[in-house]
């Protein structure tokens, strides 16, 4: 989807002023305009996206490559530009998540289509396994062994009888007192039944879940079945053409909800009350007031903190699907963090021209995970080792912000940094939280019945 939804304007006076077009700020714009406000939406780029946009090839030379190959060469090994769509941070969603669920909500499937991704694997003392999708396939799986397999199926058969308000179904389980490794105790289950139940179903990214309340780890593990549940064969879901259609998306939303958008607008000035509260934006094509401002952390970095972790990605293109993987068009890997002496997971998303991101007989494998040293690239060898030969490489490493307020004093809003995971869940509880503080109460999803026609 390429659209324009910039309108001219002579308005001055707005409910709400959005800064960036992150998929963040977009989703935010499109609920707040669904709400009935008057939204204006300003980003400093010429295109959708902000840090999490889709690049075309060229784009991405541009970007990372100091001596980028000719057009000719490029296009005669890669194919036409136009058939490239490459995220800059590339996420899945659960099919039953949270961000799922906000587009059914708004609508927002109209304008985007999405396609299953193939599977889900998991790395194990140098071999990739398929994660199991169910109670069948995890009695089938050579990640465990028969008496663990039992253990296993007791425990995912407690997951999905457990209820609330029957004791009965707890098994004399507390999610709020036990951790969650007294849960693995309880079901007899051993460390590489644990290592990926944590971290392949319940995505931590590493083990300091194990000594918290079991409660988070249940429901993500719960979500993560039921997402498997919704289509089989994996729980993750990715829009055709690329995640750049998300904000454009939400864009169209908000135009036809009254919303405003103003692409290739730098701020020139953000205007202030005499007691230190928003008050407006000055730029090229005017000054513009709104009560409240939403911003991504380029915008407000005086008004950010570094959360002390950087993120290193790694762009991948491949012309063979990864080994050992049934030729699978579309997958993610993640390799613990005790595989390979790492505190943090590494995570790969895998695409093909199946998702209409990059030509025929091409691959696109990103890679992302939280430095722990001083060489970062080294980091990710354990990962290039599994995708075979790479025809060629992108890196870029980005440093995590968040908000250091939560924009309450001076009605400043921020979102946070796109973290390494794999998938949307930590930024819709960022939508989610940023929601609240701005309208008071929390957002409630619903599928809409009145959404207006296109």
């Amino acid at each position: 989807m390429d659209t324009k939804v910039e309108r001219e304007t002579t308005d001055t006076e707005y409910d709400v002023i959005v800064l960036g077009t992150g998929i963040t700020e977009c989703i935010l714009s499109g609920l707040l305009s669904v709400d009935g406000k008057k939204v204006l939406h300003i980003d400093k780029q010429d295109h959708y996206g902000g840090e999490s946009a889709s690049v075309t090839l060229s784009q991405l030379y541009e970007k990372f490559k100091q001596n980028p190959i000719s057009k000719e060469d490029r296009e005669a090994k890669f194919g036409r530009d136009r058939d490239w769509s490459v995220d800059l941070i590339p996420k899945f969603l659960m099919a039953n998540g949270e961000l799922t669920n906000i587009l059914i909500h708004t609508d927002v499937t109209r304008y985007v289509d999405f396609k299953q991704v193939s599977g889900s694997y998991v790395f194990k003392q140098g071999k990739i396994y398929k994660v199991p999708a169910n109670e069948m396939e995890a009695i089938s799986s050579p990640l465990m062994g028969i008496f663990e397999k039992r253990r296993m199926k007791k425990f995912l058969e407690w997951i999905s009888s457990y209820k609330e308000d029957e004791s009965s179904t707890h098994q004399g389980l507390d999610l709020d007192k036990n951790t969650m490794d007294e849960v693995y105790y309880k079901f007899g289950l051993g460390n590489s039944t644990k290592e990926f139940i944590g971290h392949s179903m319940a995505l931590w990214t590493n083990d300091d879940y194990l000594n918290e309340p079991a409660r988070p780890s249940f429901e993500r593990i719960v979500l993560y079945c039921q997402s498997v549940a919704r289509y089989g064969k994996s729980p993750y879901l990715y829009p055709l053409y690329g995640l750049g259609e998300l904000p454009q998306g939400f864009a169209r939303l908000s135009a036809i909800y009254g919303g405003t958008y103003m692409l290739d607008n730098p701020i020139e000035k953000v205007l202030y009350t005499e007691q230190g509260k928003f008050k407006g934006v000055e730029t090229k094509l005017g000054t513009f007031n709104a009560p409240l401002v939403i911003a991504d952390p380029t915008y407000f970095p005086e008004k950010c903190k570094s959360t002390g972790q950087r993120v290193i990605r790694a762009i991948c293109i491949l012309n063979h699907p990864v080994p050992g993987t049934s030729n699978a068009d579309s997958l993610q890997i993640i390799i613990p963090q005790s595989q390979v002496s790492r505190k943090n997971d590494i995570y790969i998303a895998v695409m093909s021209d199946a998702h209409h991101v990059c030509s025929k007989n091409h691959y696109l494998a990103i890679i992302s995970t939280i430095i722990e040293t001083d060489k970062p690239h080294i980091e990710l060898e354990p990962a290039f080792k599994l995708l075979g030969p790479i025809e060629e490489k992108f890196m870029g490493i980005a440093e995590l912000f968040e908000p250091k307020e939560d924009g309450s004093k001076d009605n400043i809003y921020l979102s946070k940094s796109y973290d390494s995971s794999s998938h949307f869940e930590t930024m819709t509880d960022d939508v989610k939280d940023i929601y609240f503080r701005v309208t008071g109460h929390p957002l409630v999803l619903k599928s809409r019945k009145d959404s207006q026609n296109d």
